[in-house]
C-alpha cells in the first residue's frame, strides 16, 4: 500500500501535508523502516553544536523535535492499535507543547534520543506488520477527526519527513 492509495476521507485535512511528504516508491511497512535509517543518518551528520540551537525565541531545539517525533509516533501507533482492534472509543488529542515542556530532551544525549527513536520505530514496524488489509482500512476518531489505521502509518512517516525538512531549512543553514 502506498500513500496515493489513501482516500482523503481517511484523515483530517491538516494531515494532508504530512501524507504528501511520503514517497510512493515503497510500501507503508518498507517506508517505515527505510525512513528511520534515513533520518538517523541525517541526524548523525548534524554538527554537535546545532542540537541545542533554537532559530528563534520560543522555538524547539533539534533535541526537542526528536523527542516530539518519538512522543507523536507513540501516540499515533497507539491510535492505530485501538482502531485496528475495532475499538470505537473516541480518543482525545494531545498538546504537543506540553509534552515537549515535560520531556527534558535537552538534558539527554543525541545518541540516547536516537536509540529511543529507533526502539519506538521498531515497535511501530512490528505492530503494523500484524495488521491485515481489513484492519488497515479501519477508521476511528481521534481529536474529533476520523482517521484510518493506514493513514496513521503514513502520517508517522510524513511527520518525520516534515521535521527533517524543517531542520534543513531553519536549523542548518
Amino acid at each position: 500500500m502506498k500513500p496515493t492509495q489513501l482516500n482523503s476521507t481517511e484523515y483530517a485535512p491538516f494531515y494532508a501535508n504530512y501524507i504528501a511528504q511520503v514517497s510512493d516508491e515503497y510500501s507503508l511497512v518498507e517506508e517505515l523502516e527505510i525512513s528511520l535509517h534515513r533520518f538517523i543518518k541525517f541526524v548523525q551528520d548534524i554538527p554537535m553544536d546545532k542540537f541545542d540551537y533554537r532559530y528563534a525565541e520560543g522555538k524547539w531545539t533539534i533535541k526537542d523535535i526528536i523527542q516530539h517525533l518519538i512522543d507523536a509516533e507513540r501516540i499515533f501507533a497507539y491510535r492505530a492499535l485501538r482502531f485496528a482492534r475495532n475499538d470505537s472509543t473516541d480518543l482525545p488529542g494531545f498538546e504537543e507543547n506540553d509534552y515537549v515542556d515535560e520531556a527534558n530532551a535537552n538534558s539527554r544525549s543525541i545518541m540516547d534520543l536516537l536509540t529511543e527513536m529507533s526502539s519506538v520505530r521498531h515497535a511501530t514496524l512490528v505492530l503494523f506488520k500484524t495488521f491485515n488489509e481489513a484492519q488497515l482500512l479501519r477508521i476511528g476518531t481521534a481529536n474529533n477527526n476520523k482517521m484510518s489505521v493506514r493513514a496513521l502509518g503514513f502520517v508517522i512517516i510524513g511527520h518525520q519527513n516534515h521535521h527533517q525538512r524543517v531542520f534543513e531549512e531553519r536549523y542548518l543553514k
